[in-house]
């Protein structure tokens, strides 16, 4: 077989074999061709490159057909396993939609191979295409209160669109927060090792933290407390009017527990006429601002906090809503609430076709 390169055919193919990051398999296709353009016969291109008879062959003639690029290009090939037919993919996805036969909640990759005969990997490859996740779930809740769009709209609009010359307050107390030590020291961060902690831990007591997000500024009044009844709420609210400039009619949104709805709770609130509560829909506690300050709170300072006592609690919690303070960042409601009342009334819809 006679081959002819022309002058970037064969500054090409010598790039390929100076380039020290080309696969192995171009440097000798790129050889057997430069070979055979220089007259080597076919038993010298075999030595120096390693190949056989029917290589030599194939890559001269695949360079005659198809040029350079023939040669960095593989041919596709026949797959060693057979593909799944649709019926297959199909009868895993309806198999996937259905209660699994054994006594599990949900189908595994290794529970529907053995159903179906098919490999683990196939089962995942099929959930994959499909956007199937049996092994995930999230969690929900539907409020029932039948003022749900009524108390939706007033709390929203609360935060959108506040009163004039009205501070808004986000209330809410974090219950039973534990002071736990552990039984050993963790080891810190390094490169390439997690840091670490013990999964036991000593409890050295609770308390419980009552704050007022303001949605305008971002700022939290917090106090720390040891019980959470409504006495605690009354010297809390006490703390609240203390802190408010005169002369501010005060916003409070709150959830329905039922330490904010008792009578003496209701007395103070006679007695101190520029405080109105706005209670939130029931199963609703997403909507009440302070509680993204509670998840923060959690995440960053009490999941893997380390405290001897109450007081060293009692403490951290301080110097946390101190420097929340010292930087507030102003809530920002952005959802828009008839979209939710809609998907609430399709939530509903939907359990009631199930029942």
């Amino acid at each position: 077989m006679s081959i002819t390169l022309n002058s970037s055919d064969r500054q090409r193919l010598e790039a390929v074999i100076s380039n020290r990051n080309t696969a192995q398999k171009h440097v000798w296709r790129a050889a057997i061709v430069l070979l055979s353009a220089d007259g080597v016969g076919t038993a010298e291109i075999m030595r120096q490159t390693g190949t056989s008879k029917t290589c030599v062959w194939r890559w001269q003639e695949r360079f005659m057909h198809e040029g350079v690029d023939g040669l960095l290009r593989d041919k596709t090939r026949p797959p060693r396993i057979k593909p799944l037919s649709p019926d297959m993919a199909e009868r895993v996805i309806n198999l996937t939609l259905s209660d699994p036969p054994a006594e599990a909640t949900h189908w595994t990759a290794a529970m529907m191979a053995e159903q179906t005969g098919i490999s683990a990997s196939a089962v995942r490859r099929i959930w994959r295409a499909h956007g199937l996740q049996p092994h995930r779930y999230r969690q929900f809740k539907l409020s029932n209160d039948p003022k749900f769009a009524e108390k939706l709209r007033d709390v929203v609009g609360l935060y959108v669109d506040p009163p004039a010359h009205a501070i808004v307050l986000s209330v809410d107390e974090k219950s039973q927060i534990q002071a736990l030590d552990r039984t050993q020291p963790g080891l810190p961060l390094k490169r390439g090792r997690l840091g670490t902690m013990t999964h036991d831990y000593k409890r050295h007591g609770t308390t419980t933290l009552f704050a007022a997000l303001n949605v305008l500024d971002g700022t939290v009044i917090g106090r720390n407390m040891q019980r959470h009844r409504h006495q605690e709420f009354i010297r809390f609210l006490n703390t609240i009017e203390a802190q408010v400039p005169a002369g501010q009619t005060v916003h409070v949104i709150l959830d329905n527990y039922a330490a904010h709805k008792h009578a003496k709770v209701r007395a103070w609130l006679d007695r101190h006429e520029r405080f109105t509560f706005h209670f939130i829909p029931t199963s609703c506690s997403w909507l009440n601002a302070v509680e993204g300050f509670f998840a923060k709170l959690t995440r960053q300072r009490l999941k893997r906090g380390v405290f001897r006592s109450v007081v060293d609690l009692q403490e951290a919690i301080n110097r946390y809503v101190a420097e929340t303070n010292a930087r507030p960042k102003p809530f920002t409601w952005t959802a828009n609430p008839d979209e939710i009342i809609a998907a609430v009334r399709r939530g509903h819809q939907v359990l009631d076709s199930v029942h």
